[in-house]
This record gives structure tokens, sequence and C-alpha cells, in this order.
């Protein structure tokens, strides 16, 4: 420490009157110079942080906002107050939709098990083999899904034909749904009144 303090009292006293005062100048001038750099780096990042900041409050804003927007078109959507209680037909419903993509299924539309009633409702799904394009299976998919809002696709198993490389093997599953019906409220009436006639 002692030979560093002699060395700069060396180096002060062979130095000139005007190098002395730069650097005077040079020893104040530097710490300032760090100081406003630091404060300006701080700055710009307080500015980049309240940027962020607020590109994620306008993002939670637009959630808000587009989820607010689909429950009043989920209370505005009369799908399920507009279903009936009767099956649609997909057999003939999915031969259409091929003959619009322009292709046939290999074999049958087959049944995949018995229609399923649950909480109020039934549902019906059918399995599907065909070899198509990606065209024709985008057009197909278009006509199954937007041809009735009680049809959808419930799975697809896809597969790559390395026999013709532009085609695609496919196994599809089509489910459709009504609501279950009704049961039949006259055979209640009907009990209660021939009761009644009894106990008369």
């Amino acid at each position: 420490m002692a030979a560093i303090v002699e060395k700069a009292r060396d180096f002060w006293e062979r130095i000139s009157p005007r190098e002395r005062r730069l650097v005077v100048i040079l020893a104040v001038a530097a710490p300032l110079t760090i100081a406003v750099w630091l404060g300006l780096s701080i700055r710009d990042g307080l500015v980049d942080m309240d940027s962020r900041n607020d590109r994620l409050r306008r993002a939670i804003d637009t959630v808000v906002d587009l989820r607010q927007r689909g429950i009043a078109a989920e209370k505005d959507d009369d799908t399920v107050s507009k279903m009936g209680t009767e099956l649609l037909g997909l057999e003939t419903y999915l031969e259409k939709a091929a003959q619009k993509a322009g292709f046939t299924f290999k074999g049958p539309v087959t049944p995949n098990g018995n229609a399923q009633p649950r909480n109020g409702f039934v549902t019906r799904s059918v399995k599907v083999d065909f070899e198509v394009t990606v065209d024709q299976l985008k057009t197909f998919l278009q006509e199954v899904e937007q041809g009735s809002k009680y049809v959808a696709v419930t799975r697809i198993d896809l597969r790559r034909d390395f026999k013709a490389k532009e085609k695609l093997d496919l196994t599809v599953e089509v489910s459709t749904y009504a609501k279950e019906k009704p049961k039949d409220a006259g055979e209640g009436s009907g009990s209660a009144g021939s009761a009644e006639k009894k106990g008369g």
C-alpha cells in the first residue's frame, strides 16, 4: 500500500500543473459519469418494466374481454334448445360428405357400439376407413363439421400411405347427438287414476 502511495506521489510531482488539473477534472468527472450512466440505465430499466407491465395489462384486458364475449355467445347459443330427439343417420350423412370431397370409403360405415344415453342426451358413433389427399380430407372434415351442429369428429387415426405418398390412410370416428326422449308421462297419470278408481 505504501509503495502505491509513493508511486502516486512521484507521478503527481513529475507531471505539469496543466496535467494535474486534467487529472483532478478526470477524478471528479469519472464518478459523475458513472453515476449518470447508472441513473439512465435504471431509468431505462424502469421504462422497459413499465412497458412490459402495460402490455401485460392490455393482454389481461383482452383475455377478460374475450372470455366475457364467449360467455355471452354461450348464452345466445340455442344449439341445445333446438336439438331434436332423433339421432341423425350418420351412414348417409358421411357418404354425402365423401362424395362432396371426391372419394369413396374403403368399406361400409360401421357402428361403434350402441347409442348411449347420458345426462339427458343420446350419443351414437360410427367408424369409417378411407384413403384421401390432404385437400380431400380438408373438404370432408369441413362437410362433416359444418353440415350439422349435432355431428362431430371425435377421433382420427392417421397413417401415411408409403405406396402412394400423396395420400393419407385414415380411420375416423364420427359422433352424433340428440336429446333423450322424455319418458311417457301418461303411464304415471293412468296408474294414479286407476288407483283412485279402486279406492273409490
